[in-house]
């Protein structure tokens, strides 16, 4: 799978959600060393259980009441889709002294089940500016999820069109500043499209660790 990345600005988030630690470790030690999960208690069970020099990238729906549980620890949430959620990961990283990275989730695909800011709440939420007095977080770019179809022409517009609002953004509220940096676009079965389209980080789960197993939780 990394060979597949080389020669392209992209990372890979190995998905390892329902995957148990064994399996994540067989990675850790061929090489993977950032890992993305769902679930906060999965989560922090296998946080416990595995390297500490791992890099835990929170990629599912995150509910309010469950930060606290990952902000000592988290390297990057992927899905931030509220300024509720964006203010208390602000209040959470503040007691544990850390500033935390943020992506805010776009919500491109043509299924309502999927979370995150259409390009307009985007947007306004920027232009409101309450994000600019977070001392803790870090907005650092973007994430979306493309629609579950085989149609890659319309795969390729979604992309295209959150990697366009990417660079709007990044010049209208972020100065062109380096730091806003990140697109996490792409998954198993259409990251290649992703890649194309500029994304940065990818999110694989099956193509590494093969199906889930639903039974297994840490």
């Amino acid at each position: 799978m990394q060979n597949e990345l080389s020669g392209s600005a992209a990372r890979l988030v190995a998905v390892s959600k329902y995957h148990p630690a064994d399996a994540i470790n067989e990675a850790y030690v061929s090489g993977q060393r950032i890992f993305g999960e769902s679930h906060v208690q999965e989560l922090c069970a296998k946080y416990s259980a595995l390297p500490t020099d791992i890099e835990w990238h929170f990629i599912g729906h995150l509910q309010t009441n469950k930060v606290k549980y990952i902000a000592p620890f988290i390297s990057l949430i992927h899905s931030v889709d509220s300024l509720k959620l964006l203010k208390e990961i602000d209040k959470q990283a503040a007691k544990t002294s850390r500033t935390i990275d943020c992506l805010l989730q776009i919500h491109i695909a043509a299924e309502e089940t999927k979370f995150g800011f259409t390009p307009t709440e985007v947007m306004q939420m920027l232009d409101e500016g309450q994000w600019r007095e977070l001392q803790h977080t870090r907005i650092v770019g973007l994430m979306c999820m493309a629609t579950n179809t085989d149609d890659s022409s319309q795969i390729q517009r979604e992309f295209h069109t959150v990697h366009l609002l990417f660079e709007t953004l990044k010049q209208k509220y972020f100065d062109n500043n380096a730091q806003f940096c990140e697109l996490s676009m792409g998954m198993s079965d259409d990251y290649h499209i992703a890649l194309n389209e500029g994304s940065t980080l990818v999110r694989i789960g099956s193509r590494i660790f093969g199906e889930r197993n639903y039974d297994n939780h840490c």
